[in-house]
């Protein structure tokens, strides 16, 4: 049942007021603030003297050349971008309705089930519902988390870390996926004979920047074999780069498992013939407890389980997808 007397009913909380606390956290001005929402800046001022009286508490520290969030502030902050979040999607979905579409739904995923699971579940549901509009935006674990609690993002293909908040979210892994060392087609290496850690230590390699996940049991790959971590490094993301980068030199690339292996079977690299003992940590599907997944994001999310449970030989538990 709904409780119709929240606090914000009885304080009258206003959209504009929501507006101000995100504005005022990107500014870290008033008077920007107030400039960037097109009011007067004592206006700006009452609204959040306004909701500060309500709450009881100091939402932003006056300095002397701006304003800072405080604790209390920060949380508010949190919440107002994912209410506003949610009322976007709420008035994209109507119009995306009033135009003969069944919905929206956005996605994030990072690379490996960006190849090889979610084609085989979009192409599932576009061939139900044509009319669907679907996003995917392809980021690092980290980003894809934020977004998603930011409510910019409804289901994650995604790693979740010790440092990531873990309220109110479900986590069902998917898979673990070693990592392969890449080189050019013709590389001096692939004719080599049996190769060993120690016959790479001595060349180039592009690598993610320090910090990721990956790079971390790279270096760690080589300390626990008595190894001095290789210097010749590039360090970048970006795919495109690297598999050009790669095509031009004797560098090894290092990529997670399926994503050298598409990238072989497509004749833009090689695969090193050797196991490193180097995995990365499992991925899986992510979604919020909190707010439930709007009817485009339940189709989805049922077709990306079954997806799963063909490419990985997971059997997850679908969900009950609405009737178009």
């Amino acid at each position: 049942m709904i409780n119709y007397s929240h606090w914000f009913i009885r304080a009258r909380l206003k959209t504009r007021q929501l507006l101000l606390l995100v504005a005022l956290a990107e500014e870290g001005n008033i008077h920007r603030a107030a400039e960037v929402l097109s009011m007067t800046q004592p206006a700006a001022s009452k609204l959040l003297k306004d909701i500060e009286d309500v709450l009881g508490v100091q939402l932003f520290d006056r300095l002397p050349r701006g304003m800072r969030p405080t604790p209390y502030g920060e949380v508010m902050i949190r919440h107002a971008r994912v209410a506003l979040s949610s009322l976007n999607q709420a008035h994209d979905e109507v119009q995306a309705l009033k135009g003969g579409h069944f919905g929206q739904v956005s996605l994030g995923t990072i690379t490996t089930p960006a190849l090889t699971l979610l084609p085989r579940a979009i192409s599932r549901v576009k061939q139900s519902h044509p009319t669907l509009r679907i996003s995917v935006q392809v980021e690092t674990s980290d980003v894809l988390m934020e977004r998603l609690a930011q409510g910019k993002l409804e289901i994650l293909t995604a790693r979740l870390f010790a440092q990531h908040d873990k309220t109110a979210l479900r986590f069902e892994a998917l898979a673990e996926e070693p990592a392969v060392a890449v080189v050019r087609p013709g590389h001096p290496l692939l004719s080599a004979g049996k190769l060993t850690l120690r016959d790479l230590g001595g060349w180039g390699w592009i690598v993610p920047p320090e910090g990721s996940v990956l790079r971390h049991r790279f270096d760690l790959m080589f300390s626990e074999a008595a190894m001095d971590a290789p210097i010749n490094l590039i360090e970048t993301t970006a795919l495109m780069f690297m598999t050009k980068m790669i095509g031009d030199s004797d560098m090894i690339g290092l990529l997670a498992g399926d994503v050298g292996h598409y990238y072989a079977r497509h004749k833009l690299v090689a695969l090193l013939p050797i196991a490193l003992p180097c995995r990365m940590d499992a991925f899986g599907l992510i979604t919020r407890t909190d707010r439930p997944l709007s009817p485009a994001g339940q189709v989805m999310l049922a077709a990306i389980k079954t997806a799963a449970a063909q490419t990985y030989g997971v059997p997850l538990d679908a969900p009950q997808a609405p009737a178009a």
